[in-house]
């Protein structure tokens, strides 16, 4: 993935692009994890999708990457698509996130200290400062029991 967006970015610099991506809903109990990020903000689980790969596999690959659960996904909740987005070092991008809620099947909860500080699970209730619109929206539309959602 990597080698992709440095190939594109050496095309196109900080301009806006275009990005597939997807994020995953992991529940426990009436909670969902969320994933502490080096900004010190929250949000679910997720990344952009790599060459060749189905956004439903985007989703359980940045689980088990970003949290260390091997998981499997059961149910497209939504389409987030109109969000702008710049990164901390100057790329903008408006991101197409595909939500699926992810069944755990395996692994162990583990915080990579790169893309994750801590891991927690949060009801409706406790939900942290979240990092963006678009996970706030998810995150809304998840509790709030909306699917087929498209923003």
């Amino acid at each position: 993935m990597a080698d992709y967006i440095t190939y594109l970015r050496t095309m196109v610099g900080h301009e806006a692009v275009i990005m597939a991506a997807a994020c995953a809903v992991i529940e426990d109990g009436g909670r969902i994890l969320l994933q502490k990020r080096p900004s010190g903000l929250w949000g679910l689980p997720g990344g952009i999708a790599e060459l060749g790969e189905a956004l439903h596999e985007t989703a359980v690959r940045e689980a088990f990457e970003e949290t260390g659960l091997i998981t499997e996904a059961r149910e497209l909740v939504g389409i987030y698509s109109k969000y702008d987005v710049e990164c901390t070092n100057g790329d903008k991008l408006q991101p197409v996130t595909a939500l699926f809620r992810v069944e755990a099947v395996g692994g162990e909860l583990r915080c990579d200290e790169n893309e994750t500080l801590e891991l927690r699970y949060f009801s409706k209730e406790e939900l942290p400062e979240i990092y963006c619109k678009q996970h706030r929206d998810m995150i809304d539309d998840w509790f709030a029991k909306r699917r087929g959602v498209f923003r």
